[in-house]
């Protein structure tokens, strides 16, 4: 039984019934390309909003990683948000430093005060941090006020 290439779904005839492309001799079932047919896609990459939006998952790391991998760090569009990320992951890191430098600094009532305000910084950094996701798998360019004219000097 022969698979389109396409698809991948089994193919009875000349043209797939799933999604219509057709399939040539080639992928009769002794020819071998049946076992080639998913391996086209693997070989195309990501998009690159895909890429920008992964340049947020973990931050720091896929941030450089975006910044390393050869056939991503060509692009503008992901180099921006390579580096958007990296400089939000490192100002999130420097904001945790200070406020665990603060309340240990501070007695226990105002330490209350300043972790409850740190607890609201962190939530709308969350926030922030999936917006960024969001709007770079649509395609967008959503620079941040200061770190976002720092990424794009970069980039």
């Amino acid at each position: 039984m022969a698979f389109c290439p396409n698809c991948g779904a089994a193919v009875e005839g000349r043209f797939c019934a799933k999604c219509g492309a057709q399939v040539s001799a080639a992928a009769t079932p002794g020819s071998g390309a049946a076992n080639t047919t998913f391996a086209a896609p693997a070989a195309a990459g990501l998009t690159d909003n895909v890429a920008g939006a992964l340049c947020y998952a973990l931050g720091l790391i896929t941030g450089i990683l975006f910044l390393v991998l050869a056939p991503y760090n060509q692009s503008k569009f992901v180099r921006f948000h390579a580096f958007q990320a990296i400089f939000f992951h490192l100002a999130w890191i420097v904001f945790w430093v200070a406020e665990t430098a603060i309340g240990l600094v501070l007695p226990w009532s105002l330490h209350v005060v300043v972790s409850l305000l740190a607890l609201l910084i962190f939530l709308a950094g969350i926030a922030c941090w999936i917006m960024l996701l969001v709007k770079a798998y649509q395609g967008e360019r959503f620079k941040l006020p200061v770190i976002g004219d720092l990424a794009e000097k970069q980039a």
